[in-house]
């Protein structure tokens, strides 16, 4: 029998006969990764760009920005209700959680890397750096051992739809804020726009997104690797995939060292997560009807990938677990 065509796939919210066309598997490997009998669901409509899902285990709700809205937004999985988590939000795009729980945020109008303590304040991590004002901060990872990694490619400057139009006063970069002596460190300096980063599972590896054809026909649009020293710096970087003729945005390893990247840009047929096995090999895609942002894993078991897709949620049960969830 054969599998119904992605055409088929009816996203107004009937029925979806299994398996979801929706799930496609390019190469044998991703095969016992997809669930014969689970969808692509659309768990929220009515953002205006959505970034940064993080999950909140410990409160069962996934949280996430609605950047041009200033807005962070929370969905309980629970009751499958949506409430606004903190508004305004200074237009804050990536999140992520550190090895205590907490929500570290890239703000763009604060220029700043935030974190949320437990009791609701927050405290600014990061807003400059040698006297001179970051641009904005877009994605962020926490390694474990407590250092903050974040990409500073200036989106948030460029335009007052999601921030505040500003001259930059740092090129575009990849840092590291180390969690005892507060000091940070240029990482990366040869991006032309450094987007979403992720650690493998062992954390020997970093990958790190480049969107510069965003705003250069002729800039990257690929994924590089780059191996991790034991004193923090990046060596032997290469592309690990080339996202041409879309690009990647937000990124996840999976527990297998499988790549998991939020793509757009190029039309249906390869709008929504695209995942590659760690030879950066595609073996799977997760279709879309919007351009994929971000993503995360989460839930009870956290095997199920939430992704942030211009102006909607979507979520689908995977049978993998994402790679250093706190």
């Amino acid at each position: 029998m054969s599998t119904p065509s992605l055409a088929e796939r009816d996203w107004s919210g009937g029925t979806v006969r299994y398996p979801d066309p929706a799930v496609e598997v390019l190469d044998e490997r991703f095969s016992k990764y997809r669930i014969g009998n689970a969808v692509v669901e659309r768990l929220f409509t009515g953002c205006r760009w959505a970034e940064g899902p993080v999950w909140f285990g410990d409160a069962r709700c996934l949280i996430w920005s609605d950047i041009p809205n200033n807005r962070m937004l929370r969905w309980n999985e629970e009751s499958g209700e949506v409430s606004v988590y903190r508004s305004p939000a200074h237009h804050t795009n990536g999140n992520t959680r550190d090895r205590q729980g907490r929500l570290v945020s890239c703000e763009h109008t604060g220029r700043r890397v935030t974190r949320t303590e437990h009791d609701g304040s927050i405290t600014v991590l990061m807003d400059s750096f040698e006297g001179k004002r970051l641009s904005s901060p877009n994605d962020v990872v926490v390694h474990s051992d407590g250092s903050v990694w974040f990409t500073d490619p200036g989106y948030g400057i460029m335009l007052n739809y999601e921030g505040q139009v500003a001259e930059a006063e740092l090129p575009n970069r990849v840092y590291r804020l180390d969690p005892d002596s507060g000091e940070a460190a240029i990482v990366a300096d040869d991006f032309l726009r450094p987007n979403g980063l992720c650690f493998s599972p062992d954390e020997e590896l970093l990958y790190i997104v480049d969107t510069g054809r965003s705003h250069d026909p002729d800039g990257p649009s690929h994924i590089r690797v780059f191996e991790v020293t034991a004193d923090n710096r990046l060596e032997n970087g290469r592309v690990f995939v080339d996202m041409n003729p879309g690009m990647a945005d937000g990124i996840r390893c999976d527990e297998d060292g499988n790549l998991w990247a939020a793509a757009g840009w190029a039309g249906p047929g390869f709008d929504g997560a695209h995942c590659y096995a760690p030879d950066g090999t595609r073996i799977g895609q997760i279709h879309l009807p919007e351009i994929c942002a971000n993503l995360c894993f989460g839930g009870a078991g956290k095997n199920r990938l939430f992704m942030a897709s211009s102006q909607s949620i979507y979520a689908v049960y995977v049978e993998t677990v994402g790679a250093q969830q706190p």
